[in-house]
C-alpha cells in the first residue's frame, strides 16, 4: 500500500455537523421557548446561526478569536438578528448546545462501511480535528466510531489549529509515521487540504457539496464510497 496511515477530519467529512446541529438547535428552540421570546421562525434562526458560526470558525482558525468567544457569540449574534440583546440567554444556549450536540449521531452516507472497509484492508486510521477535545470525544463515542481510530488529535491537545503545519507535525509524531506514508482526508479545502499540503502530505478532498475546488488536492471524491477507488 502506498499509504499506511489515514488521517480523517471529523465534522462535515464523516460526522454530519449540519444535520446534528440543526436537530440540536431545534430541541433548544423548543425547550427554551424561543418562539415566545421573539424567534418565531426556527428555519431562519438556524440559517442565521449557521452564517455566524461559519464566520466565527474562520476567525477562530486564523487566531483572531478565542474558543470561548466562538462558543457563545455565534448564539449572541443569531439572537441579535432577531433584535434580542440577551447575553445570559446566549451563553445559556451555547452551554446547552455543546452539552447536547455530541449526543446526536447522524453520519454521512457510507461512513461506517468505508471505515470498516479501510480497517479490514489494514490501514491505521486517526482523526485530526479543530473541534473541542471533550465535545469531539463525545461525538465519536455516541456515533460508535471510537474503535476505528488509533489516535484523535484535536486543536486543544496539539496547541495548534489546521491548517497550521504544527498540528500535522504533532499528529505525525504522535502516530509514529511520516508524511510520505500518510494521507489527509477532509472536506475543508483551507484547513484539511491546504493544511495537509503544508505538511507535505497527499490529500483527498471530500467534496460533499460539489463546490468548485480552489486548492488542488491529490484526489477528489464526492461520496465516501469513492475512497474505495483510491485506497
Amino acid at each position: 500500500m502506498k499509504y499506511r496511515h489515514l488521517f480523517f477530519d471529523l465534522d462535515h467529512t464523516l460526522w454530519d455537523f449540519e444535520t446534528n446541529a440543526r436537530h440540536t438547535l431545534a430541541d433548544l428552540h423548543t425547550s427554551n421557548e424561543l418562539h415566545a421570546k421573539g424567534v418565531p421562525d426556527f428555519d431562519l434562526f438556524f440559517q442565521r446561526y449557521s452564517y455566524h458560526n461559519e464566520r466565527l470558525w474562520d476567525r477562530y482558525t486564523k487566531g483572531f478569536i478565542k474558543q470561548e468567544e466562538l462558543r457563545w457569540k455565534r448564539m449572541w449574534l443569531a439572537l441579535l438578528d432577531f433584535k434580542i440583546a440577551d447575553e445570559p440567554l446566549a451563553r445559556s444556549l451555547a452551554q446547552q448546545f455543546l452539552e447536547q450536540l455530541p449526543g446526536k449521531n447522524s453520519l454521512f452516507p457510507y461512513t461506517v462501511e468505508i471505515l470498516t472497509y479501510l480497517k479490514n484492508k489494514g490501514y491505521i486510521m486517526h482523526l485530526i480535528t479543530n473541534g473541542f477535545e471533550k465535545v469531539q470525544q463525545h461525538k465519536i463515542q455516541f456515533s460508535n466510531l471510537q474503535h476505528f481510530f488509533v489516535e484523535v488529535i484535536t486543536s486543544e491537545t496539539s496547541n495548534s489549529l489546521k491548517p497550521n503545519k504544527e498540528i500535522f507535525d504533532y499528529a505525525l509524531n504522535k502516530c509514529g509515521t511520516q508524511a510520505k506514508e500518510s494521507i489527509m482526508i477532509g472536506d475543508n479545502q483551507d484547513a484539511d487540504i491546504q493544511g495537509g499540503i503544508n505538511a507535505g502530505m497527499d490529500t483527498i478532498f471530500v467534496n460533499h457539496l460539489k463546490v468548485t475546488p480552489h486548492v488542488k488536492a491529490t484526489y477528489v471524491v464526492h461520496h465516501l464510497k469513492e475512497l474505495e477507488e483510491i485506497l
